[in-house]
């Protein structure tokens, strides 16, 4: 019976890429931005690997491209770099912004983690003020709201959906993930699965319906 030697646990995955691709990936210090299109190249690389899949490495890029480390290195890089360690294109300010704003959002998930909760404790009623009630006692009063107050004019930020025509590798497209719209690059279509490499070097698969044009 034929056994497999593939990797199962992505940590396991990235350390593949540690060792085999050192002056590209990096644990903690000297991480750098990736090059655009390096799932490509680590294909290539790996092509007929016993030990990990592309799926796998999708995974892991994923993983190591979301770290804040990474993010970090992606604002304070002005160059990304090829499997190597060799200097590639230049880190656009589009990349920076994005990289920055996932950043802030990380760190504001971090902080509500470790925020204790707050309220009193059962029994507890120090700090509690009943509010005033009977003769002599008037309650605050409650600020008026303006009646027929016109809305502010929305903002018209209507994209539009990717044709079909469109879906095929290195169509720059806007990605939904979640309520927001990320810049990124097709890099693979498989039937309805598309593989979409983000402007900050993560990798997502995808459907049709996801794909916006830039």
């Amino acid at each position: 019976m034929e056994t497999t030697n593939k990797l199962k646990d992505i940590n396991e995955v990235l350390e593949f890429l540690y060792q085999e691709f050192p002056n590209c990936f990096k644990q903690k210090e000297g991480i750098k931005p990736l090059k655009v299109g390096i799932f490509k190249d680590i294909a290539e690389r790996i092509e007929g690997s016993e030990k990990v899949s592309k799926t796998q490495v999708r995974q892991a890029l994923r993983k190591y491209t979301s770290h804040w480390r990474y993010l970090e290195a992606v604002v304070n890089n002005e160059y990304r770099v090829d499997l190597d360690g060799n200097q590639a294109e230049k880190v656009e300010q589009e990349h920076v912004e994005h990289a920055k704003t996932a950043l802030e959002q990380s760190r504001a998930k971090m902080a509500k983690r470790k925020k204790p909760a707050r309220g009193a404790k059962d029994g507890d009623t120090k700090g509690y003020k009943k509010r005033p009630s009977g003769p002599g006692k008037p309650h605050p009063k409650r600020a008026k709201v303006k009646k027929n107050a016109e809305p502010a004019p929305r903002r018209s930020n209507k994209v539009e959906p990717l044709p079909s025509d469109k879906v095929k590798a290195n169509t720059k497209v806007k990605v939904k993930l979640g309520q927001a719209l990320v810049n990124g690059t097709i890099t693979e279509v498989n039937k309805d699965d598309i593989h979409v490499e983000l402007v900050t070097g993560m990798q997502v698969k995808t459907k049709a319906d996801s794909l916006y044009l830039v």
